[in-house]
């Protein structure tokens, strides 16, 4: 099942009902995670993704102006801006403008929610900001350092805000690979050992993958690599039962790197935890992913579930 839902029913339920042009379940699904940041992070990016191309949002904080109705369309208005970036659109300004407005009236409502500022930290790359890094970083990358600094005081160990940030300095953003690579391993190494933020380096080498590289697929069974995957698997799988929905990307990135340091056991309980839900990246990263993912699935003795 490739749906970001992936088992919160909720969470599936609501996206139903927001294709349909109603919000009362989406109220309910996101008032219920104010203090579970995780959860609203990611209720919120996936219920986005489905309200973007309909005026749902406008007519929701219209009518009802709740903190869960701005954040709303603080996430659609930002959908909206990053996308006309990148299609070069000419709107792309005024919409930027705009998911600006609606992040700083959803931190307004929520002063103590990081997910506005998350939403706002999305958009970081097209500006490149340039304030510079603090200290302990070989390449000392400047980025838009105060801003996430400002989320970390709301949520020291907010995943999503973690990765937007390490986005910022990939290339195809105008960074470069041995920037990612030092903000990755600067950002994982401060987290706990069994934070799915120690999964931020296997995100970078995805990142810098080049199939014209010269053993390009061997990477992963470097000692380095490899030991990172199986620290991983140690300390972090084992949390990840606990989690209210299944996070299915990070043990996507997980398995991923552990097929690929031939790690076939370790892989196997990774699928395993994943159960039948699928994330495109990593795979995505490397041709076909449903043929990319069902390889390795096979690679650890596993039977492919069919597509739904």
């Amino acid at each position: 099942m490739w749906h970001p839902a992936a088992d919160d029913r909720v969470l599936a339920s609501v996206c139903v009902d927001v294709r349909a042009g109603r919000y009362r379940y989406a109220y309910e699904a996101l008032a219920e995670t104010r203090s579970d940041f995780a959860l609203r992070a990611h209720r919120s990016l996936v219920l986005a993704s489905e309200a973007a191309g309909t005026d749902l949002v406008e007519r929701w904080l219209a009518e009802e102006p709740t903190p869960e109705a701005a954040l709303m369309w603080a996430r659609v208005a930002v959908q909206r801006a990053l996308r006309a970036a990148d299609a070069l659109d000419e709107r792309a300004e005024a919409l930027e403008r705009i998911a600006l407005t609606a992040c700083d009236r959803a931190a307004v409502l929520a002063p103590e929610d990081p997910t506005p500022w998350v939403a706002k930290l999305a958009m970081a790359r097209l500006h490149r900001l340039r304030e510079p890094a603090p200290q302990g970083l070989l390449t000392a990358p400047p980025g838009p350092w105060r801003l996430f600094a400002h989320i970390l005081s709301l949520d020291p160990w907010h995943r999503e805000a973690h990765h937007r940030f390490l986005s910022c300095f990939f290339t195809r953003y105008g960074g470069s690979v041995n920037a990612a690579w030092d903000v990755a391993a600067f950002l994982s190494q401060r987290a706990p050992a069994d934070s799915a933020l120690r999964l931020l380096p296997l995100v970078a080498l995805v990142e810098s993958y080049n199939p014209t590289q010269l053993l390009a697929d061997r990477i992963w069974e470097q000692p380095q690599w490899r030991s990172t995957a199986l620290s991983i698997y140690h300390n972090w799988l084992p949390e990840a039962a606990r989690y209210r929905f299944t996070p299915v990307l990070d043990l996507a990135y997980l398995a991923h790197a552990l097929v690929m340091a031939q790690c076939e056991f370790e892989a196997r309980a990774v699928f395993t935890a994943m159960g039948p839900y699928a994330s495109r990246m990593p795979w995505s990263a490397f041709g076909d992913p449903v043929e990319q993912l069902s390889r390795a699935r096979r690679a650890c003795g596993l039977p492919v579930p069919r597509p739904d």
